[in-house]
């Protein structure tokens, strides 16, 4: 051979080596070798293959035993094929909680429900919502509109079976996203909020502090602090004793108007929409030429703190053309009156009364009647995710009592533009309808997809939290 093709054949013969030996080192090593992207650290010598599917069985037989429980709270059983097909999965939740096992005094027993005396030692803490029995009825008239801890607490109950929902109820806590605190916060309130004599304090307060007790005891509120703890408090006046003591949890309320700041905060805490009073418009095609009202408020007039507004615009639009200005109660078929004047009007006057919110605004959502919205402070539901300025008008308080102002505005809106805010209307009604058992995207499915937004920040919280823990117990 050539001294010149000797000389060529070297380095290639040299690489064919060295391409080898790599080929040799990767199939002795094994689980040593990565692709030179992906930024990884190379695993010790002696992180084998064993070693790596042992690791990964161990990880996937841990998610296979996340925890769950039945419609009675107790675990339901992982050998059992038919529970293991019949059940939510809680790594496909939104969201996954975990509930309290209160006593009934906390939650259903307010509704006068109280568990099966068949002497079992077992006996179930909850009703037996998922065998078909009906949940026990909440109460009727303006009660309703802040029972929004109720069809949470239901859809829990049920959440282990499908249709699979957003949450889904978990057995053990460390499992969990957030911790459910099933107290019924608002019926508490305007049910037991009054001294009884001869007692001294009245039964609401009594189960606050009771409460704040038990919370205090538990292990998950010392492992976070009560920041994954979730408390529906949606009456402005329930939770009124222990709300700056259980701060740190998220809240679910109606507004802020009567928290202080560094109790609750959009930041921290979630907004949940009244559930509405008037009925829902089903197949509604009464569009702009179909509603003879112009602008249609009925409600209390004279309010007090943020709501004086209401007189001044009572004496503005009283006798405007079109416009249906009144006072209206529960008490003289209100709901039924206002559900038809809605349907029959074109704008909804949502005024801020004596909190920034009212189920007002619901009322016109669901009636389809583009809401006006005049409350400078107001927080709404689910703001995040929807768009309300597609289908409210918003009015700074100090423009509505203008004179003129207002008028103009609303006549200014054409029929394309008002029509399309109707129809906007159209589709998102579905999200303030609060049901049991609770469909995709209600009310109580948003509220759930809220929470589970604000798992993140929580879990910052928590672990920011517990940064110097190890040196406050002593540790080195």
């Amino acid at each position: 051979m050539p001294p010149r093709a000797r000389t060529l054949l070297m380095p290639l013969a040299a690489a064919t080596l060295l391409v080898a030996s790599t080929i040799f080192l990767f199939a002795a090593t094994g689980a040593r070798w990565r692709p030179a992207d992906t930024g990884l650290p190379v695993p010790a010598a002696d992180f084998s293959a064993a070693v790596l599917e042992s690791a990964v069985t161990d990880t996937t037989a841990a998610a296979k035993e996340l925890s769950f429980v039945d419609e009675n709270g107790r675990p339901d059983d992982p050998a059992s094929s038919s529970a293991a097909a019949a059940r939510c999965d809680p790594t496909h939740a939104a969201v996954r909680v975990f509930m309290y096992d209160l006593p009934p005094e906390f939650h259903f027993g307010i509704l006068g429900w109280s568990p099966p005396t068949d002497g079992a030692a077992d006996a179930a803490m909850w009703p037996d919502v998922g065998s078909g029995a009906a949940a026990p009825r909440y109460p009727g008239g303006l009660n309703q509109q802040h029972s929004v801890e109720y069809w949470l607490t239901l859809d829990l109950l049920s959440s282990s079976s499908p249709p699979c929902g957003a949450a889904v109820r978990v057995a053990d806590s460390r499992d969990a996203d957030v911790v459910f605190v099933p107290f019924f916060a608002s019926l508490s309130y305007n049910r037991h909020s009054r001294v009884v004599p001869p007692e001294k304090v009245s039964r609401d307060k009594e189960l606050q502090e009771k409460l704040v007790r038990y919370l205090m005891a538990q292990p998950e509120w010392k492992r976070s602090g009560g920041a994954d703890h979730v408390i529906v408090a949606h009456h402005p006046n329930s939770l009124l004793h222990a709300r700056s003591v259980l701060f740190p949890v998220v809240f679910v309320l109606s507004d802020f108007g009567r928290y202080h700041p560094r109790v609750a905060s959009l930041e921290k805490d979630v907004i949940a929409p009244y559930k509405h009073m008037a009925k829902t418009f089903v197949n509604d095609s009464a569009g702009f030429d179909d509603r003879p009202t112009l602008l249609y408020f009925r409600g209390a007039i004279f309010r007090k703190e943020g709501g004086n507004i209401r007189q001044e615009l009572y004496y503005m639009l009283k006798d405007e053309k079109d416009v249906y200005f009144a006072f209206g109660s529960v008490q003289d078929h209100g709901a039924s009156k206002a559900s038809k004047g809605m349907h029959a009007s074109k704008f909804c006057l949502n005024i801020a009364g004596d909190t920034p919110s009212s189920n007002r605004l619901f009322d016109a959502i669901v009636s389809h009647c583009v809401p006006v919205i005049i409350s400078d402070d107001i927080e709404l539901p689910y703001e995040d995710a929807l768009d309300y300025s597609k289908f409210s008008i918003f009015v700074r308080s100090s423009d509505a009592v203008k004179k003129g102002y207002l008028m103009r505005l609303i006549r200014g809106v054409s029929k394309h533009q008002w029509t399309m805010m109707w129809r906007r209307l159209k589709e998102v009604d579905k999200h303030f309808e609060y049901q049991y058992p609770s469909q995709k995207d209600d009310a109580v499915q948003m509220i759930w997809q809220a929470l589970a937004r604000k798992v993140p920040a929580i879990r910052l919280k928590s672990h920011r939290s517990r940064r110097f823990s190890r040196y406050d117990r002593g540790g080195k």
